[in-house]
């Protein structure tokens, strides 16, 4: 399970936003944990912070900082409260680490010896310092894009209030990991901040830091912060509230205050979005609107996005936001339409996990039974290979998302033929190329797309939304691995 997946987890689990910084400050220790003995007692306080907060709570973060100040004593520290914390609950390390000398061998450590889930990381000297921790495919990382430091403005806000270095961060982060790989911390109490990198990344988790700072309007926090689903924001405990007795009431409390005012902002944003044209070309794609809503819902990105290999590949595409815009969703659907209407199949068959919302979409369209191969066999109850009711004889057309390679989707189609189904037809929405279809012929099976990966690029080229450098860079990367 990555990292994101395993933070959505336990924040659907424990119904909380909210994240608790494990710090050995001794500074703001309570004064009865205070002895001789510093460790000792910050050992104490730590674990009293755990077994309160551990069931409303949905991620701790540990700064390292803390635990190098107290020197080895203060290492061997770090390495109890990690493995106090419970395995269910996501670990973000707090390192801001910004040495490009030492990130290969300090990301080997962090993901792979202590076993943390993410890490926060200093921008400024850009993608190769961020690329070793992106090639763990289940970690992430957390980019430091605003801080608020009084002292740090001059350099935050230049060159101008309008177009600031912080914003600019924000941009270029977006290009160097997908949203599950990579985060933004965002350091502030003023909300109007937090507004405008939001708006610039609206599809990746912040997690906020000093809200606490000062007297915060947490309504307008959240308004600003949290995404169009009503979530994508971590918020910290704060700091002097992990002194207090009685701290377990203390987060449940602020919780059920966070919990409210985000149902009412929901409640309040509780419409669907509407996206009209805005260019015309004359020699237009047929599927020229649903291309360009995918692209400005962040489906289809451009940039250097790092693969679990380590190799970059210069666009990124995730389908799954997909379900969350009804209008998309409702066009996607009429484009898979008009290919099965020429086909004959008796039932549609989904390939897990991507293709199912799709697959059950047409099937309620078509008035078509659906099935789907399971990816993993149960171990228990009936173990069915595949799930939902069929006939052995019959012909099933297979429906997936993306064709990259084929693997997956002819691995699907061979476990429904071994059922006694017939399957003729694959039906994705976007073909890589990379002559994947002519394996799919190679191997028994008609492979159909909507669109093609260089269908979609030149479209957006056309229509502005991308530039030559951008088209320049898709185009070697498709030469090189089309041969």
């Amino acid at each position: 399970m990555n990292f994101f997946d395993k933070l959505n987890q336990n924040i659907l689990t424990t119904q909380s936003l909210l994240f608790v910084g494990l710090d050995p400050n001794p500074e703001m220790m309570p004064t009865h944990y205070k002895s001789e003995d510093i460790i000792a007692g910050l050992w104490e306080w730590l674990q009293f912070i755990i077994s309160e907060t551990s069931d409303f709570v949905c991620a701790y973060k540990p700064t390292l900082g803390f635990y190098e100040a107290l020197g080895i004593p203060g290492l061997e520290l770090l390495d109890k409260t990690l493995a106090a914390i419970p395995a269910h609950i996501p670990i973000i390390l707090d390192a801001k680490h910004s040495d490009l000398n030492t990130s290969n061998i300090f990301a080997r450590t962090v993901f792979t010896k202590w076993q943390v889930d993410a890490i926060t990381l200093s921008p400024y000297i850009g993608q190769d310092h961020v690329v070793p921790f992106l090639v763990y495919p289940d970690k992430a990382v957390f980019i430091l894009c605003c801080t608020s430091n009084p002292g740090a403005e001059s350099l935050q806000q230049y060159p101008t209030n309008e177009s600031p270095l912080y914003l600019q961060v924000v941009k270029e982060s977006k290009t160097w990991g997908t949203p599950e790989q990579l985060g933004l911390e965002v350091g502030t109490t003023n909300s109007e901040v937090l507004a405008l990198i939001r708006a610039v990344a609206p599809e990746r988790i912040i997690m906020a830091r000093s809200i606490w700072s000062e007297e915060p309007n947490l309504k307008q926090i959240l308004e600003a912060g949290l995404n169009t689903n009503g979530d994508g924001l971590l918020i910290p405990v704060p700091q002097d509230m992990l002194a207090n007795p009685q701290l377990a009431q203390e987060i449940q409390s602020l919780r059920a205050e966070i919990n409210q005012i985000k149902t009412e902002i929901i409640h309040e944003n509780s419409t669907c979005s509407v996206w009209f044209p805005d260019v015309c070309l004359l020699n237009q794609h047929p599927q020229q609107d649903l291309i360009l809503q995918l692209y400005d819902i962040d489906c289809i990105m451009f940039g250097n996005f790092v693969q679990a290999s380590g190799s970059v590949f210069p666009y990124y595409i995730d389908l799954r936001k997909i379900i969350s815009n009804p209008q998309v969703f409702n066009q996607v659907l009429s484009a898979y339409e008009e290919i099965l209407k020429n086909l004959y199949f008796d039932r549609l068959a989904g390939i897990p996990y991507g293709s199912l919302p799709t697959a059950t979409g047409l099937a309620l369209r078509l008035n078509c039974p659906m099935i789907f191969p399971r990816k993993e066999v149960k171990a228990h109850g009936t173990r069915k290979v595949i799930e939902g009711n069929f006939h052995p004889g019959e012909t099933v057309v297979v429906i997936d998302d993306i064709l990259i390679s084929g693997k997956s989707v002819m691995e699907g189609a061979g476990k429904l033929e071994s059922a006694g189904l017939n399957v003729n037809d694959i039906v994705v929405f976007i073909d890589h190329g990379q002559g994947v279809k002519d394996r799919l012929q190679q191997n028994g099976y008609r492979g159909h797309a909507v669109l093609t990966l260089s269908e979609i690029t030149n479209t957006l080229y056309q229509a502005g939304r991308i530039n030559d450098e951008q088209l320049l860079a898709f185009t070697e990367n498709y030469d090189s691995t089309n041969g």
